[in-house]
């Protein structure tokens, strides 16, 4: 892998390589029921449509034909996907307390390994599992020749409602113009060095990439993603997400990681 992540310095390609990253060190604390225990293992884990939620993620990163490479950034400790071996993707333990330390930690590692600077990085959500590969190339297509780089994005379908709690429960406020509203998703794709600065500098606050950046004074392009490209956050989620895989028949991840897993078996969710 080593000599993967050398290739970004490779001659004939000024305008940097393409590189994934996708932090993989959080719980999924709000996947749990209300009054359910926590789970074994973080949601990413769990079993969508058969796999492992995060091989369904690696395998459309995988099948995207402009990256180079994609790590995943893992808690300290972490040696779930020790058994699972891909030459185009690997793992490391470089995660934080935050998604931004995990990010901070796997652009670090990214550079340690060859990455240059002005490579570009696409950050993906781990839980963001019905991404497809065409989106992922088509980001890159849209962005590889912007000055700032961008994220997928859906623009708001549905009205948008302020609250105000008072004692007879929560009501509406206000109704928001959602003609310029967007819900942010993921990959979310930036030059290595300028991402990396702006998340040193804006610390936990950082929710995304984009609101790092947006802090440093830049204006992220939006590219239309799309519904699926949902996050698997909440327990109904799951089954959502298991619907569309099913659908689409989940024979690229089947390919890429069946019988590849060496030690421990996946458990299965136990959210639905």
């Amino acid at each position: 892998m080593t000599d993967l992540l050398a290739a970004a310095n490779a001659p004939g390609c000024p305008q940097g390589r393409f590189w994934g990253l996708i932090p993989c060190a959080g719980v999924g604390a709000r996947a749990i029921p209300a009054g359910a225990p926590a789970p074994d293992l973080p949601k990413q884990y769990h079993l969508v449509a058969g796999q492992p939620m995060v091989l369904h993620t690696l395998a459309a990163f995988a099948g995207a034909q402009r990256l180079a490479g994609t790590l995943v950034a893992l808690a300290p400790g972490d040696t779930y996907l020790d058994g699972y071996h891909s030459s185009l993707w690997f793992h490391a333990q470089c995660g934080g307390a935050t998604r931004a330390d995990t990010v901070i930690g796997g652009l670090k590692v990214l550079l340690a390994r060859g990455a240059a600077q002005h490579d570009w990085v696409l950050v993906h959500d781990a839980a963001r599992c019905l991404v497809t590969s065409a989106q992922i190339d088509g980001l890159i297509a849209e962005c590889e020749h912007d000055s700032v780089g961008g994220l997928l994005a859906h623009k708001l379908p549905d009205t948008l409602k302020t609250a105000i709690t008072g004692p007879t429960g929560v009501r509406v406020a206000s109704t928001v113009d959602r003609s310029d509203k967007w819900l942010a998703q993921t990959p979310q794709m930036f030059r290595l060095g300028s991402l990396l600065d702006a998340l040193n500098r804006m610390g936990a606050a950082a929710t995304d990439e984009a609101s790092a950046m947006e802090a440093m004074g830049h204006r992220p392009k939006l590219i239309p993603g799309g519904a699926h490209n949902f996050k698997v956050t909440y327990p109904d989620d799951f089954a959502l997400a298991e619907a569309v895989l099913m659908q689409r028949g989940g024979s690229a991840t089947l390919e890429l990681f069946k019988g590849k897993r060496d030690n421990a078996q996946p458990v299965g969710n136990p959210f639905f």
